[in-house]
């Protein structure tokens, strides 16, 4: 089944943010280490954002995964603490999208830039 077929379940949600979208594909349909699904969101939510993969690129990414290896990061308001290292890690179910404007290409509020 290709994209268009299933174009309901490729959609971005309602004021879903492009980190947001891109990490629910890639969790659904994973990486084929292409622009795949960030190109998707902007030609449905913001073909004028021309520049976004090449703001995505000059950070460090090469693909939609890439996105989340050097650029962006759950927030810490977002991750759990393991009660036997006391470490924070992932939820194991990721978070509702804090949701931005229609047209944005930046990450909401559950995202934090890689330092």
């Amino acid at each position: 089944m290709d994209d268009l077929s299933r174009d309901g379940l490729t959609q971005p949600i309602s004021g879903e943010c492009l980190p947001c979208y891109v990490a629910r594909m890639l969790r659904t349909e994973g990486c084929d280490h292409t622009w795949r699904w960030a190109s998707r969101f902007r030609e449905l939510r913001s073909p004028d954002a021309a520049g976004m993969q090449r703001r995505l690129s000059r950070r460090g990414a090469a693909c939609d995964c890439g996105i989340f290896v050097s650029e962006l990061t759950l927030a810490r308001h977002q991750l759990v603490r393991d009660l036997d290292t006391d470490e924070l890690e992932q939820p194991a179910v990721a978070p509702d999208c804090s949701a931005v404007r229609r047209t944005s290409t930046h990450p909401c509020a559950n995202w934090e830039r890689i330092r």
